[in-house]
């Protein structure tokens, strides 16, 4: 995954300017934001009695990392009803997804970043 892979359905230039451009308070954030999904995925199953909790709690993490499509799917199915938690699963994978391929991208460009060029390296 690279900055290739990203769709654009994750606003990071979002995050980037509410995190003043501090990389790790983004890689926090992102993190976080992957930890919340994995704890209240397994609720989106209509049949748990708080899966309303759980897609409000996703629309706050979405809105907080800029995955306003994933935020605008929680919303929906919050009036909607479990009939429309397939489109906020599908909107939470595709997220993740974008998360991971912009992690993965900013780990290409520390390792970049963090490399001495040829000639200053040490024999």
């Amino acid at each position: 995954m690279s900055k290739r892979d990203l769709t654009g359905v994750v606003d990071f230039a979002h995050l980037e300017r509410f995190a003043l451009d501090d990389a790790q308070v983004v890689d926090e954030v992102l993190s976080l934001f992957r930890e919340q999904a994995g704890l209240w995925a397994p609720m989106l199953d209509g049949e748990t009695d708080g899966w309303r909790d759980a897609v409000h709690t996703i629309k706050g993490a979405a809105l907080g990392v800029g995955a306003f499509a994933l935020a605008d799917a929680c919303e929906y199915a919050e009036g909607a009803g479990a009939g429309a938690l397939p489109q906020v699963h599908s909107a939470l994978d595709t997220a993740l997804f974008e998360v991971a391929a912009y992690l993965h991208e900013q780990a290409l460009k520390s390792l970049r970043s963090d490399a001495l060029p040829l000639t200053d390296r040490i024999d």
